[in-house]
């Protein structure tokens, strides 16, 4: 790709995300590239429809870019300096109330998800790291009747998940109190990972006529506590309501089925919480349902009270990128200031 072709696709995508518009070579010429004739800008997005960073929507009409296009835009809104959120009086005040805020994780994910999907009219998504690496604050085990026994885990910060699962004999709930005590004198401040190899010989001790109904509780946390689990929150999908791009049903209902299932979001947040670095996926490379594939998902990890956490906005394929991203990283900063 030439220089010239750059500043062609760099000059077609930055138009249409401002204006919704198909953009043609005078339009180019007019407002971005006055260096070089319209006939050539017109040559040259000819070209580029044929390497398939354009199309038409109509034969006269200007070209529209396609997802390779707005790769190229991303790749360079990525690669350059950004500024992050000029601190206006109202940034200031949510930057002040992440970094100051004092409330448990969940309330404070809630707080932040609704936070982003304000200030960019996205659906705004986060996600808590998977549990084995969270610190446990308490474990409890509840009989619920029969066999039956609901595991109740508190991580530090606040953030509560539960289990349900079946004991191979009725559920006795002294048994179950004195499991619950031996399992948290070793989990309490340290992660399942650390600790789980070790829990069997300890808990075992003096419980050996309950050996049967000891390992299959501690063996049902350990499968829960070692997938990949996330913890998810989301904000927004009102006020995608209001965008044109949803105005198409099928758009609307893959965003949905996307926060409903959480496998392929749960992938794309794995992925970017391993990389650690910002992600931005483009329609089937998010997911291959229909109704994707015009929209787009930025990621980015965070650190959330020794916590790894994952932010991210969902929106059309036509987003303000350079604003979406620097108010994820703005947003991302706090929190991690908020970790010191």
């Amino acid at each position: 790709m030439t220089e010239r072709q750059l500043s062609i696709i760099l000059a077609v995508v930055y138009e249409y995300i401002k204006t919704g518009e198909p953009a043609g070579s005078r339009t180019i010429n007019k407002k971005y590239i006055k260096g070089l004739s319209p006939a050539t800008i017109r040559n040259e997005m000819a070209d580029l429809e044929e390497l398939g960073y354009f199309y038409q929507p109509h034969t006269s009409s200007g070209r529209l870019p396609t997802a390779k296009a707005y790769r190229v835009y991303v790749d360079s809104v990525t690669s350059r300096a950004r500024n992050h959120l000029s601190i206006t009086h109202e940034a200031e005040a949510w930057r002040k109330e992440i970094i100051g805020r004092r409330s448990g994780i969940e309330e404070l994910l809630n707080y932040v998800t609704h936070l982003l999907s304000r200030l960019t009219n996205c659906v705004a998504v986060a996600a808590v790291s998977e549990l084995d690496d969270a610190a446990i604050w308490h474990i409890d085990l509840i009989p619920l009747g029969g066999a039956n026994v609901l595991a109740l885990i508190v991580l530090k910060g606040g953030l509560v998940h539960h289990s349900q699962f079946s004991l191979p004999c009725e559920a006795d709930a002294n048994l179950l109190e004195e499991l619950s005590r031996r399992i948290n004198t070793i989990a309490c401040g340290r992660p399942w990972s650390e600790i789980h190899d070790a829990l069997y010989s300890y808990v075992l001790n003096g419980l050996e006529n309950a050996e049967n109904a000891c390992h299959a509780a501690i063996g049902e946390l350990d499968k829960f506590l070692s997938e990949k689990n996330y913890r998810f929150f989301s904000s927004g999908t009102l006020n995608i309501l209001n965008l044109p791009h949803f105005q198409a049903l099928s758009r609307l209902q893959a965003v949905l089925t996307l926060l409903e299932q959480e496998k392929p979001l749960a992938r794309m947040i794995e992925k970017c919480r391993q990389d650690k670095d910002l992600k931005v996926a483009f329609g089937g490379e998010i997911t291959n349902s229909e109704g994707m594939e015009d929209n787009a998902m930025i990621l980015i990890p965070a650190q959330l009270r020794q916590q790894k956490a994952v932010l991210g906005l969902i929106g059309p394929m036509r987003m303000d990128y350079e604003r979406s991203i620097s108010v994820l990283e703005s947003v991302a900063s706090a929190l991690n200031e908020d970790n010191n």
